[in-house]
């Protein structure tokens, strides 16, 4: 006789625990082990974390959202999430590695960043914008730093990319056009 077959969903699916204030503290933990986050997004992973246990339990998830505003409360009294430190380091990475003002902009935002910590913290960027769009051709090998092909005939390719990236259209042409060669420093 054989063994009985085995459903392969069944394997697949998760069992969810429903979340209790410990639990939740743990979770955050674990995530802000990983990552770095502001209290806003920190908020909303936990929030789908509740989503998907509540709804296999057949229970509405706004019933925790005392629970996790408390744990995300609890956290922030902690130290472990502190926007203020997550939106000037984010936004210190992001300008290394040639972001312009406004994507760093819409990236803090989309992590929940208040309006005016972010405000605040591009007022205090040093960083000019044509240095930080030559880094991002400098990475994506725009312009002076192109190495396949004749950089004339990519110019308007290349400065499309920079203003997608962000930046204007008198930086990118700026860039674009400089003479610079490819090791000099900037």
């Amino acid at each position: 006789m054989s063994a009985p077959t085995e459903d392969p969903d069944e394997k697949r699916r998760r069992i969810y625990k429903l979340p209790d204030p410990e639990r939740l503290i743990r979770s955050a933990v674990a995530y802000l082990d990983r990552y770095a986050s502001s209290s806003e997004n920190l908020r909303r992973v936990l929030e789908r974390k509740v989503a998907r246990a509540a709804h296999a339990h057949q229970r509405d998830p706004s019933e925790f959202s005392e629970m996790i505003g408390h744990t995300v409360e609890r956290c922030v009294a902690l130290g472990l999430v502190d926007d203020t430190a997550y939106a000037e380091t984010r936004a210190y990475s992001l300008r290394r590695k040639g972001a312009s003002r406004r994507q760093i902009e819409a990236k803090l935002a989309a992590k929940g960043v208040p309006k005016a910590l972010i405000e605040r913290v591009i007022a205090a960027d040093t960083t000019d914008e044509t240095s930080a769009a030559r880094r991002l051709a400098k990475r994506r090998r725009l312009g002076p730093w192109r190495t396949r092909g004749q950089r004339a005939d990519y110019s308007e390719r290349d400065m499309a990319a920079l203003c997608r990236a962000g930046f204007s259209y008198d930086v990118a042409r700026t860039v674009i056009s400089s003479e610079d060669e490819p090791g000099d420093p900037f």
